[in-house]
């Protein structure tokens, strides 16, 4: 007799949440399949595909949201909200579907510092296999920390390509993005209007600590490869490192557009005379339209090892001021003569910083990602056996 109520009682709230949301209520999925052609009150089964939100909105921690093929066009930011977390031990995963490549459009945008593309607010994520491209601001922007960005490519969007930086301006440093991996992404032809702010790679002004970039590829971005920039108002970020990467041709995107109010350096590591202690290792920066590698007001005690810097425009490597510490480094020019690079700090003789026109030196040079240049001049970069040619 005390049973009835009970159930009266579950079947008037069920019946409530179906007709707030217009499809009945679900439990937490640890599968989803979101199609361009899927729809919210889909199941989310290979046979009947939902839409992204919906499925961000199921996913279980721990679970796998695949994206089936082709394009999504969307004229507002897909955020993955704080609080959606997966764990430490089962990242939940945004992924394209194995063999087939998802690009989220957000052409519909305008240009604004509104209109991100796909925001993960989230902790523990996985996001394997997407492009982003077109938004009216960044094309990924991570707020959340312990993430895994992998094998991601951010292009024509109208800021920095993929950024970290906090959720909001009310969010306490110690929530700052930590702990993120961008592995295997690449990023280029990012561009903003006025040619001073949109990276490939951004991780600036209100960033925690241990974020890393690996075996990424920045280029034809029309302000910097990466941008480590940090400034008075917020104070310092963590350190970041950046390893195994390419940054080339930045300041000049793929059709040959140029704003003269870029940047254009490679990778530039501070902003506002604020110390913090970046490494930069095995690393490439080709043909920027500024400076290789530059400290950019960062008075800090850098590592910067085992690098190479070919060809920019300026300086390969132009450090000022610090107590940066240097090793293994190679400079070279091959179709420029001249070299007025600077390095303040501790560089023993395990760098080569040659001057002058020097390109046999530049080709019998080995370095860690392995490359090589043809008779032209033409660098071939290998990363994990794939070639990739600027």
């Amino acid at each position: 007799m005390q049973v009835r109520p009970v159930i009266a009682c579950v079947s008037l709230l069920a019946g409530a949440l179906v007709a707030l949301s217009g499809t009945p209520a679900q439990a937490a999925s640890t599968t989803q399949y979101v199609s361009p052609t899927g729809t919210d009150s889909a199941a989310g089964t290979q046979s009947a595909p939902t839409t992204l939100a919906t499925a961000i909105s199921r996913i279980a921690p721990g679970g796998t949201i695949y994206l089936r093929g082709g394009t999504y066009n969307y004229s507002s930011t897909i955020t993955i909200p704080a609080g959606s977390n997966g764990t430490s031990s089962a990242r939940t995963n945004l992924s394209a579907y194995p063999g087939e490549k998802p690009v989220l459009n957000f052409s519909a945008q305008s240009e604004s510092s509104s209109n991100r593309g796909l925001q993960l607010n989230a902790n523990y994520w996985h996001l394997y296999g997407l492009t982003v491209e077109r938004a009216g601001d960044n094309g990924i922007y991570v707020g959340g920390s312990n993430n895994v960005i992998e094998r991601t490519v951010t292009r024509y969007n109208r800021d920095t390509g993929l950024q970290l930086g906090r959720i909001s301006s009310s969010t306490p440093s110690s929530q700052w993005p930590s702990n993120n991996l961008i592995v295997s992404a690449e990023s280029h032809d990012n561009a903003d209007s006025d040619g001073e702010d949109a990276d490939g790679f951004a991780a600036k002004l209100t960033t925690g600590t241990g974020n890393v970039f690996r075996y990424a590829v920045s280029h034809n971005n029309i302000d910097d490869g990466w941008d480590l920039y940090t400034k008075t108002d917020t104070g310092a970020i963590g350190p970041v490192t950046i390893e195994y990467s390419l940054s080339y041709n930045n300041g000049t995107l793929s059709n040959g557009t140029v704003n003269a109010n870029g940047d254009r350096n490679g990778y530039k590591l501070g902003g506002d005379d604020i110390a913090v202690n970046h490494v930069v290792q095995h690393s490439i920066a080709y043909r920027n339209g500024k400076h290789g590698f530059t400290y950019n007001s960062n008075p800090g005690k850098m590592t910067i090892s085992n690098n190479v810097s070919v060809d920019n425009a300026q300086r390969n490597f132009a450090f000022d001021v610090g107590t940066h510490v240097y090793r293994n480094n190679t400079s070279c020019r091959y179709s420029v003569s001249g070299s007025n690079d600077k390095t303040i700090g501790d560089a023993d003789s395990s760098n080569q910083f040659w001057t002058g026109t020097n390109g046999s030196r530049c080709s019998s040079y080995s370095g860690a990602l392995g490359w090589s240049f043809a008779s032209d001049g033409h660098l071939a970069v290998t990363f994990g056996g794939k070639v990739v040619t600027p």
